[in-house]
């Protein structure tokens, strides 16, 4: 996968905005303001790509268990968030794409009705 995939379906979901509140390298993806996807761009240019998605704590206890490369989120809620490997792991593309869609409908679960309101009018 290259980041511009990652890119692309992440962009293509309702409300969703790209932002750099850490630095100048860290693409962060927000739902209605609210953060489900985070990226370090300079480790995908030396080919160390991963992504840290939120994720149900059951969820990713068992995906831990499953896959070497999907661990604790790195500089993150351990209970939450995961970092997933891209492209040199046991995770494959699909499962990236699926985890990232468990991520946002988990942030849109949490919002406020009004909120949630307001993303259905996009």
């Amino acid at each position: 996968m290259h980041i511009e995939q990652l890119r692309d379906f992440c962009m293509a979901k309702k409300g969703v905005t790209e932002h750099f509140p850490f630095d100048n390298s860290t693409l962060v993806f927000k739902v209605m303001n609210k953060m489900f996807a985070l990226t370090p761009l300079e480790k995908w240019e030396r080919g160390d790509s991963f992504i840290n998605l939120k994720c149900d704590p059951v969820k990713s206890e068992q995906l831990r268990a499953i896959y070497e490369g999907i661990y604790p989120g790195y500089h993150m809620s351990k209970k939450h968030w995961n970092t997933v490997k891209i492209n040199i792991s046991d995770v494959s593309d699909t499962l990236v794409l699926e985890l990232i869609t468990h991520s946002y409908n988990l942030v849109i679960n949490g919002l406020p009705k009004k909120i949630k309101k307001e993303l259905s009018k996009l």
